[in-house]
């Protein structure tokens, strides 16, 4: 007889594929793993956003700021928000920016154009400050400015559609605060240029104070040119005493204050991600 010979153990391939297999998942798992940050390390927290509102004795005007900071964090629940007033109002900006200590703020000043306060008062609140701060535009003149002054004036009244003989004999006084800086009276005629656009009708910036014309004014002189229709739009952020003396000079309507429109807090959001935009400078 032959004698056998045990034949030898095939390759198995099976153990070899599943070897493969999972040598590829593990790569792959790795891989995945290394975009996962090390635990107890987060991503950083964006810079903080101070709305810095201008402060008032009226106190609905703190009511009505308080309603636009809830609104703000409402679009961005993630990003801190903090109020300060230059003035009249608590928490005071500085006492807002020592809280912070050294983080990274951006002031998104409750203003509607350049003036003193943006140019002097906050900027240097903001060196003296622990936190590394930096100043954003003032909120006008802007498209969602003009879409919020727009729509009180609706609120008040405005028709949606007027015939060429209204619109004839209507206007609009554009109130804002006033203020001896040149460039505040451009800012406010560039506002009222694009809410003459909207409206279709003439539409003149007057003043409160520390401009010229005052709202009396500016009144007389629409009604010499036939203008007597004359609504009153409120370039002001929130009830006030300027506020409430320019929607008593009204003949016809008077527009509320900005407030808390919903225009307003996403305009406030786009100047804060505007400025993060620019090359970081800390305020000077």
């Amino acid at each position: 007889m032959t004698a056998s010979h045990p034949s030898r153990p095939e390759p198995d391939l099976h153990l070899d594929s599943t070897a493969h297999l999972m040598n590829s998942i593990g790569s792959r798992l790795a891989g995945q793993l290394r975009l996962v940050p090390p635990l107890g390390r987060r991503r950083p927290a964006p810079p903080a956003l101070v709305l810095v509102a201008h402060g008032s004795r009226d106190p609905r005007a703190l009511a009505t700021v308080r309603t636009l900071l809830d609104r703000v964090r409402e679009l961005r629940p993630a990003l801190p928000v903090h109020l300060g007033h230059i003035e009249l109002n608590e928490p005071l900006l500085p006492d807002t920016l020592a809280a912070l200590g050294s983080a990274q703020a951006v002031l998104v000043p409750l203003l509607l154009s350049r003036g003193y306060h943006i140019k002097q008062d906050i900027p240097e609140m903001a060196a003296a400050a622990p936190a590394r701060a930096r100043v954003a535009a003032p909120l006008g003149p802007h498209p969602l400015l003009v879409e919020a002054l727009y729509d009180r004036l609706r609120e008040a009244g405005w028709p949606a559609a007027t015939d060429e003989a209204t619109r004839r004999t209507s206007a609009v006084v554009l109130a804002a605060a006033g203020s001896r800086d040149p460039d505040s009276a451009a800012d406010t005629r560039r506002t009222a240029r694009l809410l003459a656009d909207r409206l279709g009708v003439p539409v003149v910036p007057a003043y409160a104070s520390a401009a010229n014309p005052t709202v009396p004014t500016a009144l007389r002189a629409l009604a010499a040119r036939g203008r007597h229709r004359v609504a009153i739009a409120s370039s002001f952020a929130a009830p006030g005493r300027f506020a409430t003396q320019a929607a008593q000079a009204a003949p016809w309507i008077a527009a509320a204050p900005l407030g808390a429109h919903p225009a307003v807090a996403r305009l406030i959001l786009h100047r804060y991600a505007e400025c993060l935009a620019t090359p970081w400078t800390e305020a000077a």
